[in-house]
Order: C-alpha cells, then sequence, then structure tokens
C-alpha cells in the first residue's frame, strides 16, 4: 500500500462531470422552475397540468443502488396519495433514456419519468448526490429538499404536504 493507503497504481475515481457541476439541493422557500416534459413512455407532461398539486421531483437512474430501494417506495407513495393531489415526476439520469425507461417497465413503478437531457438539465440540473428528492407544496415553493437515500418513514411523511 502506498501512503494514504492507496494502492500502488491506482487513481482516484473521476467524478462523472453531472456531479462535479452539480450544486445542493434546492432550499426550502425556494421557486424551482419546471419545464414542459416528454416522459420515457413518450407523453408529455406541461407544468399547467401540475398547477396545485404537490409535485415530488425525484432524481434516479437505474444503476444506483440507493434508488432500488427507495424507488418503490416513492412508487407506493404516489400510488396512495395522487387522488389526493400528489405528484411523482422522477427524473433520470441514466446515459441513455432507453435504459431507463426499460428499468422503469422491468420494476413496473407508474410515476411519470423523463430522461435528464441536456436541455432539461440546464433548465433543471440534478443537484449533488443521488437519489435526490424535492417536494413542491401546491404553491410551487420548495417544502422538502433533501439529497441521499431517505427512511421510509421520511417518504411517508411527504403526505403531510398534501
Amino acid at each position: 500500500m502506498a501512503a494514504g493507503g492507496v494502492a500502488a497504481g491506482a487513481q482516484a475515481q473521476t467524478p462523472p462531470a453531472s456531479e462535479r457541476n452539480a450544486g445542493p439541493p434546492p432550499p426550502v422557500g425556494s421557486r424551482l422552475p419546471l419545464p414542459d416534459l416528454t416522459l420515457l413512455d413518450g407523453s408529455g407532461l406541461r407544468t399547467a397540468d401540475l398547477a396545485g398539486q404537490v409535485v415530488v421531483l425525484y432524481w434516479w437512474a437505474s444503476w444506483c443502488p440507493f434508488c432500488a430501494v427507495q424507488s418503490p417506495l416513492i412508487d407506493q407513495l404516489q400510488r396512495t396519495h395522487r387522488p389526493r393531489g400528489l405528484r411523482v415526476i422522477g427524473l433520470s439520469i441514466d446515459k441513455k433514456p432507453e435504459e431507463a425507461a426499460a428499468h422503469l417497465a422491468r420494476k413496473g413503478y407508474g410515476f411519470a419519468s423523463a430522461w435528464v437531457s441536456p436541455d432539461i438539465a440546464r433548465v433543471l440540473p440534478k443537484p449533488k448526490g443521488l437519489p435526490v428528492t424535492v417536494v413542491l407544496g401546491r404553491d410551487g415553493r420548495v417544502v422538502m429538499s433533501e439529497a441521499g437515500q431517505l427512511f421510509p418513514e421520511d417518504i411517508e411523511g411527504i403526505a403531510r404536504f398534501l
């Protein structure tokens, strides 16, 4: 072993550009501009259709082990509370939209999801970390903003914003 505990010849991993340039999640109380989105299933989602609803923005990836634990809970949250006005919008950072769409189909998740293309990333950049969960209240302001895996009770607690 070399000094510092790194094996001789090993190089430090360089984080992907999306992480090097990422900032913290948006602060509570701020407004987050939502663009109209083309979803992975080919349908469209207009921002106007989300007015007056509690919106959970959920950055995820098919290869993320923490997302693998959190995604079923996020899906259940929407299935339970959508009739009361809660919408989950997944934002996949997979390299290819086809990979993300195949993952959603394989898992049977029902939440809407878009691929974070460069155009979307300019308007709605991914905060640092994964998964990232940002909740917008009915007035469009951020009411919860967390990077990293949430505990099940934290996900269930999102319903308090309804």
